[in-house]
């Protein structure tokens, strides 16, 4: 069979033209994938924050981040902002507005979600009832321990086939504990060293029989949130501190009659009056953080 003429000179041209979309075709990837490479280290953090109730955004954010973990989706986006020359990573734990009660929180995805980021330290902010007259409303308490009475929250990463059993004895870093303190003592803040906070479900309060029993067993404080978060960020390696804001006593306090049941009213109210000095201690710790 003839070929038609010409056809081999054409054969040729389109054999070079295909290589040579193929090369600027292997140029291009190379140049996606170097992007890609930027942005991974370029979406990452120094500090991490959570924020509990009524502390929805921290400062004027440069990115926001839709984290995905292999736990689903966190609360929010991560918010990353610049703070004293580190890169923060914001995150409120109930979502913006508030729509993730404590029971409904994905801690696993939240922290995992910092971890990816690569942050150092987690500062994490939530309010408390006080089951002590000694901790009054407005006090910030930094603290040491906690006794989870939670049920059916997911508080591990390691599930078969990887499991492991670490100590959490000590769930919260001291040297971070002790800036805390510090910083806050500073500010002129009424700063309490340490309590035992009594973790519940929620979202509804105390029975005063309830909060009789958590005083009768050690606690200090009653809060929703704070466990799996501080104990995930240990199973990630991540030194945690917790500051807490004393919003109320509880169901009342069982030696003092005068002392009336929390209400969202009066924990709202609480919260309203101290936001911006917890935010303005937050920022001082992040200042605090890896100074030499």
């Amino acid at each position: 069979m003839k070929r038609a003429p010409g056809a081999g000179k054409r054969i040729i041209n389109f054999v070079v033209k295909w290589q040579r979309t193929a090369a600027a075709l292997i140029r291009r990837r190379r140049c996606f994938l170097k992007r890609e490479k930027e942005n991974d280290m370029y979406y990452s953090a120094d500090i991490g924050v959570f924020g509990g109730s009524g502390l929805y955004e921290l400062g004027d954010e440069y990115r926001r981040v839709d984290a995905d973990t292999p736990y689903g989706k966190p609360s929010e986006a991560v918010s990353l902002l610049e703070v004293n020359g580190k890169k923060v990573a914001f995150m409120p734990r109930h979502g913006k507005g508030h729509i993730y009660s404590p029971a409904e929180v994905n801690y696993r995805a939240n922290v995992d979600a910092m971890a990816q980021l690569g942050v150092k330290a987690v500062i994490s902010a939530n309010c408390v009832g006080s089951l002590r007259e000694d901790y009054k409303p407005g006090d910030f308490v930094v603290t040491d321990q906690y006794i989870n009475m939670t049920a059916g929250r997911k508080d591990t990463f390691y599930e078969s086939p990887k499991v492991e059993h670490l100590s959490s004895a000590e769930p919260y870093d001291e040297r971070l504990r002790q800036y805390a303190l510090e910083e806050g003592a500073r500010m002129g803040h009424t700063m309490r060293d340490g309590g035992t906070t009594v973790v519940i479900n929620g979202p509804r309060f105390s029975t005063k029989a309830e909060s009789k029993f958590f005083a009768t067993i050690g606690g200090d404080l009653v809060n929703m949130t704070q466990y799996p978060e501080a104990y995930l960020c240990q199973e990630k390696n991540l030194p945690v501190v917790n500051i807490a804001l004393v919003t109320d006593y509880d169901a009342g306090l069982k030696d003092n009659p005068d002392i009336p049941p929390v209400t969202n009213e009066m924990v709202m109210k609480v919260l309203t009056e101290n936001t911006e000095k917890m935010k303005a201690l937050i920022f001082r710790m992040i200042e605090r953080i890896g100074r030499k």
